[in-house]
Parts: structure tokens; sequence; C-alpha cells
């Protein structure tokens, strides 16, 4: 079964020219955890999915895959 996947964060950091070190950094989180959520091995949760958009200024549905509905 292939991965799904359920978030942009990769897609969004390099929209605004952030990197993934930038973000561990800001939410002292380790780079490992944050390079899992970008190849979307493991999700973060909502409180983290709302302190990402915070970082990087977009709307929190940004950072999510859209269902096309």
């Amino acid at each position: 079964m292939s991965k799904i996947n359920l978030n942009r964060i990769k897609s969004v950091l390099a929209e605004k020219n952030k990197t993934s070190k930038d973000l561990a950094g800001h939410l002292g989180k380790t780079e490992s955890t944050v390079s899992r959520w970008c190849t979307n091995e493991v999700q973060p949760s909502i409180e983290t999915l709302y302190e990402i958009s915070k970082f990087l200024k977009v709307d929190i549905r940004e950072l999510l895959v859209s269902t096309g509905s």
C-alpha cells in the first residue's frame, strides 16, 4: 500500500523559503521529527500544525492536502 500524503509542510516550507531546520528550531523539535512530517511518514498534532501555520504565516488549511470536495 502506498503512503498517502496528508500534509503539505514540505511544499509550504519551500514556498516560504524556510528549511526544516528553521522549523525544528522554532518548534523546539528535532530535525528528524520535522523530516518525518515533511515526508508524511508521521503527522504532527493539530496543535503543532497550528504552530507551524503561525511560523509560516499561512492559513492552517494550506498545510493540509485538499480532499477535493
